[in-house]
């Protein structure tokens, strides 16, 4: 946790000269997206406070915040955790996905569409893979989502996903081999990018909805194997 705290201290400066419990929440929210803080971490009210230099009903109100989000647990005389999903939660964000990541490709409308955020998502996902950084290649997965849904043009639709894909990210922690949890889809990206350059938004729907079918297969065995594994305890 030292080491994670004197980290975080380097926010400070996202937060300006008010430190809302708004901003203090963002600030968390993407450590906790990044992994900085795994699912099952407890959250130090005095360490955190401390590194970023904000009261303590200050930071009360942001661990209120992520808690309502899904992304905190408050245990009773215990504190506060990062959130370990349940295969449910896991099954219920690819619903959420499905139901509304389809329903953008589907309403875009006639071309041409404002597609350079994917281009550079797929690009950041070509960069991780060369490089062998399997958790970036995750991360650029999510930016490629993440421009998808932006492509509505909707505040609502991106302050929805982004909780969404905050939670999508606690699962991703757990898998042993980031590398064949990632890497074959960023082909598949690619592929949705071309459909939607060319046009085509049914076929990018199509490879849309077969996509998020195969990852929450994917997802799904990799977390009941893990999770099963973790309650066994070491033999």
């Amino acid at each position: 946790m030292a080491e994670q705290l004197t980290g975080l201290a380097g926010d400070r400066v996202l937060l300006g000269r008010t430190s809302t419990a708004e901003r203090v929440a963002d600030i968390l929210r993407s450590r906790i997206s990044e992994g900085y803080f795994p699912p099952g971490t407890r959250l130090s009210e005095d360490g955190i406070g401390g590194a970023l230099g904000v009261s303590r009903n200050t930071l009360r109100e942001a661990f209120r915040l992520l808690t309502h989000e899904r992304l905190l647990v408050h245990e009773l005389n215990r504190g506060v955790f990062v959130r370990v999903l349940t295969v449910e939660d896991v099954e219920d964000i690819y619903r959420t996905r499905a139901l509304v990541e389809c329903a953008v490709v589907r309403g875009l409308g006639a071309p041409p569409y404002r597609l350079g955020g994917l281009v550079s998502a797929v690009e950041e996902g070509h960069r991780a893979a060369a490089e062998n950084d399997w958790k970036a290649l995750g991360t650029a997965n999510i930016h490629f989502h993440r421009e998808l849904v932006a492509l509505a043009g909707s505040e609502r639709a991106d302050e929805l996903m982004r909780s969404v894909f905050a939670e999508l990210r606690l699962a991703f922690h757990v898998a042993d081999d980031p590398r064949r949890l990632h890497e074959p889809y960023l082909a598949r990206n690619a592929r949705i990018l071309r459909a939607l350059q060319a046009g085509d938004t049914k076929g990018a729907e199509r490879l849309l909805e077969t996509y998020l079918a195969d990852s929450l297969e994917r997802v799904v065995e990799v977390y009941r194997r893990r999770v099963g594994e973790d309650a066994a305890g070491p033999s």
